[in-house]
């Protein structure tokens, strides 16, 4: 009869579990967060024939975002050049920091169909003062027109 009183009070620890499901919960908002920093609905991606999907993913990516009006969209605000350039060169000082080297970071760029090309050149210029040598064009594959048959 004594293990079975013991047994009626005994309990679980139900901090381990606390402690995993709230590693899950921050886990999980960070890869949401980094993942819809590559999109953004403002942004609509020009048609092309010739895109391809990426092979594989960027290791150290800085997106940007060209708006048909001609501003940046970068790390979530929107810039004019001049303040792209700072915002740039504060990243690229972190990374240095963290001792990433400038050749593993790839700009992509996400420019609106409406936007002027001089824009997007304007900010590969920007990129390459900074010494940043690896783009990415982002563009939408033309969808296949689907013909009804009689």
């Amino acid at each position: 009869m004594r293990t079975r009183s013991k047994l009626k009070n005994a309990e679980l620890d139900m901090t381990p579990m606390i402690d995993v499901v709230f590693l899950l919960i921050v886990f999980f908002t960070l890869v949401i967060n980094f993942a819809a920093a590559d999109l953004n609905e403002r942004v609509k991606l020009p048609i092309s024939e010739l895109a391809q999907p990426p092979e594989k993913p960027p290791t150290e990516p800085i997106t940007l975002h060209i708006l048909n009006d001609g501003k940046v969209i970068y790390n979530g605000r929107e810039h004019t050049l001049p303040e792209l350039k700072k915002s740039i060169d504060y990243q690229l000082l972190f990374l240095k920091h963290l001792r990433i080297p400038i050749e593993n970071v790839t700009v992509i760029i996400r420019g609106d169909a409406q936007c002027k090309n001089g824009t997007v050149l304007d900010v590969l210029e920007l990129c390459q003062e900074f010494n940043l040598t690896r783009f990415v064009l982002r563009t939408v594959r033309e969808q296949p027109t689907v013909s009804a048959k009689e």
